[in-house]
């Protein structure tokens, strides 16, 4: 039996498995396969955005002036979607209705036409796409219909993308940070390890921030906000790196990768608006860091006086999670002094 035990050792996959080789070929096919699946993710949610529904606010005034369902069926025909209708007793409530971001544009009776008020800052991808086909349908139905954006992007931002770059930069940063402090301080203990993933969240969200509006003048930032956001979206990254690490060891860039990069960015609402993503995409995004992150930003640079919670709670979440998986299991992480220094002590006890 022990015989048979050394020749099966010594088999050529035996061999393989523990040479070199083997974790080299795991890479390589991970890679490989990790590519495929960026491209996947980002082409279908990205390629051909198309809007499943659209939340839009329609005043209280009698619809017979501007042939309410006329024009309400040509968009849907016209887009291949639906409008989400959603009536409002004012225009003053319809508009804070879109400072709330519960609605993408307003309807309304003007003269003899229709209004359509967009708002290229709660999407411009779904703002262009609803400015370039309501005067067409106006048009085939007979009423003049006007376009007006009532809350444009920035000059800096035409297309509205800064805030998916400033975020994605804060995303990744945030988790290969934390790989270079494991690759190049490995014996940082637990509670320096954490410490200092939260000084290069601060000092890269402040780093971001100052760039991009001080050195670049792309956005005009509510600085100490942004700041805030995108350190806390670093910090988050990080701890969700030192969490797999922590359970997973040296495959952790396999999960770290796949729902922050794959998965997260994709469905965050930054390149490509949340109406306009593939259904599971929409849902997720809201629940996973970037896109978390992307909703905080946006708010806090394009309607500040309606921040909410919910962002700030899920990057909250899951910094804590994984800060109290990583810390109660800390003595599995490949990195520290407190080990080797207790097999050090214990021959001389």
């Amino acid at each position: 039996m022990a015989t048979e035990g050394r020749t099966e050792e010594r088999g050529p996959w035996a061999r393989f498995r523990h040479s070199p080789f083997f974790p080299a070929t795991v890479i390589v096919l991970i890679a490989a396969a990790a590519a495929g699946l960026f491209a996947g993710s980002y082409t279908y949610a990205m390629a051909n955005p198309t809007p499943h529904r659209i939340p839009t606010a329609v005043t209280a005034d009698p619809v017979s002036q501007v042939k309410q369902a006329d024009f309400v069926q040509g968009m849907e025909d016209a887009l291949d979607t639906s409008l989400e209708l959603r009536r409002y007793d004012s225009y003053a409530a319809a508009r804070d209705a879109v400072e709330e971001q519960r609605v993408f544009a307003i309807l309304w009776p003007r003269g003899d036409g229709a209004a359509l008020d967009v708002s290229g800052a709660s999407g411009a991808t779904v703002a262009q796409l609803l400015a370039e086909t309501a005067p067409k349908v106006g048009a085939a139905i007979k009423v003049p219909v006007a376009v007006t954006d009532v809350n444009p992007l920035q000059r800096g931002d035409p297309r509205g993308l800064a805030l998916f770059y400033i975020t994605l930069a804060a995303v990744i940063l945030g988790f290969v940070g934390a790989i270079q402090l494991n690759v190049n301080a490995r014996d940082l203990n637990p509670s320096e390890r954490i410490a200092f993933i939260l000084a290069l969240a601060a000092l890269g969200g402040f780093a971001i921030c100052a760039a991009v509006d001080w050195g670049l003048g792309a956005l005009r930032l509510p600085f100490a906000e942004s700041w805030f956001i995108l350190s806390l979206t670093m910090f988050t990254t990080g701890m969700v790196f030192t969490m797999f690490n922590t359970l997973f060891g040296r495959w952790a860039m396999i999960p770290t990768w796949g729902l922050m990069v794959i998965l997260g960015n994709p469905s965050s609402g930054g390149a490509v608006s949340w109406p306009l993503l593939p259904s599971p995409l929409g849902v997720i995004g809201r629940w996973l860091p970037p896109g978390a992150s992307v909703n905080a930003q946006h708010t806090a640079v394009y309607f500040g006086r309606h921040q909410h919670i919910f962002p700030f709670a899920v990057l909250a979440a899951w910094a804590a999670v994984s800060t109290a998986v990583f810390w109660v299991w800390r003595h599995r992480h490949p990195g520290g002094r407190e080990l080797s220094d207790r097999l050090v002590d214990e021959p001389r006890t």
